[in-house]
């Protein structure tokens, strides 16, 4: 019958749904290699990976897994203040980034820092932002990894969990109604999943049919909590058909099968003009973030073993078995790209912090009244006590 909330079929049988009294099988994961990197006989490839696509995407991941280490070692010394890396994600940024095209615009959640390198953001510009000198993107208003760049369509991120669901949402929408063959993709991870902005941002995106692709890294840890005490459903990935939301798990450690995902969501996106829910189940092999000792809630048996199945060392050996990549090549890139993120650091360390009026600038076209009188406030108590100012120029 045709009920104003829509049409469904009778039934004489009294059963129930879902849960403890019927579960059903979970989603499948998709993917193309074996936990070694080797191909999978008769895997669905339907967008094969050019040497010179893969090769593109693998100079990323170590780039990515590079810097992610030697920046890590930088806060760790004190020389900035916090930093999160990306060590087991590596192929779900980049698989994904590699998928998109430069014209789709990103919403990160605060892990996806390989997306950016990807679109060409550079060691330099991410260590500006770490230092918050006057190169940076934030000009020191925003913590060291809230990278962003408009010529590279990455929007800023943002602390609080979820809110650039919402805003994605929304540009979508916009993206569409301007009639621009573009979509947006956000990224979230399993415990942002929890929060309310999650569940509104896929119903208006459903009803909306905006072009949106939820891009989720379930490593099965908000920080502390493990995902067994998050959700009781099916994972992300089984709230997408719930919302009538077209959905796909994916091995988050394949970089070739999230590629193939992606793009496959975002032919789906723009031909049906609909959201896609793409979940990629990962393993976050580092700590949360510098605040955070995973060995606290973790047993470093598990942790082992899953730093075993490196996603960028799986990827390595596709290149390799396919002739692709050899020792020789991975030595020197190895080499490079460590002197790169050392130098990155070493030079923008030493450029100087922003001055103390850009605290009030890039809110407001015209200043209103009010802040203007709180930077007049500041520049008085700054020339009365110039030692808090640390050597920062007062404009």
């Amino acid at each position: 019958m045709e009920f104003p909330g829509g049409r469904v079929p009778f039934t004489d049988q009294l059963s129930f749904e879902g849960g403890p009294l019927a579960p059903r099988a979970p989603i499948s994961c998709y993917r193309t290699l074996d936990s070694k990197g080797s191909n999978i006989p008769g895997t669905q490839v339907l967008h094969s990976l050019s040497e010179e696509l893969a090769l593109r995407m693998y100079t990323t991941m170590v780039k990515l897994q590079t810097m992610d280490v030697i920046f890590y070692e930088a806060q760790r010394q004190g020389r900035f203040s916090f930093f999160m890396t990306s060590n087991g994600e590596e192929a779900t940024a980049i698989g994904s980034a590699a998928a998109l095209s430069p014209e789709d615009h990103v919403f990160s959640q605060y892990r996806e820092h390989g997306v950016l390198l990807y679109r060409g953001f550079s060691f330099h510009d991410m260590a500006n932002q770490c230092f918050g000198n006057v190169l940076g993107h934030g000009k020191g208003r925003q913590m060291p990894i809230h990278y962003g760049s408009k010529a590279l369509n990455f929007q800023t991120v943002s602390a609080p969990l979820a809110t650039q669901m919402p805003h994605a949402v929304g540009a979508a929408y916009a993206l569409k109604m301007q009639g621009k063959r573009v979509v947006v993709a956000v990224y979230f991870g399993e415990g942002a999943a929890s929060e309310g902005d999650f569940h509104a941002s896929l119903n208006f995106a459903a009803t909306l049919s905006a072009p949106v692709l939820f891009i989720c890294r379930n490593n099965g840890w908000a920080i502390s909590t493990p995902a067994t005490e998050q959700y009781r459903g099916d994972g992300i990935a089984g709230r997408g058909p719930s919302y009538g939301i077209p959905t796909i798990r994916v091995d988050g450690g394949d970089a070739r099968a999230v590629y193939n995902a992606t793009l496959e969501a975002r032919n789906i996106a723009l031909g049906q003009s609909c959201p896609v829910l793409i979940e990629a189940m990962s393993y976050r092999s580092g700590h949360h973030s510098t605040s955070d000792d995973s060995s606290r809630y973790r047993t470093a048996e598990a942790m082992q073993e899953w730093r075993a199945r490196d996603p960028v060392t799986r990827f390595q050996n596709f290149l390799s078995e396919a002739g692709w990549w050899s020792a020789d090549q991975e030595k020197a890139l190895r080499v490079a790209v460590r002197k790169e993120a050392v130098q990155s650091l070493a030079a923008a360390q030493k450029i100087e912090k922003p001055p103390l009026s850009d605290l009030f600038t890039d809110v407001y076209k015209e200043m209103p009244w009010h802040i203007a009188d709180q930077q007049e406030e500041a520049f008085k108590h700054a020339e009365q006590h110039p030692e808090c100012l640390h050597g920062v120029p007062l404009k």
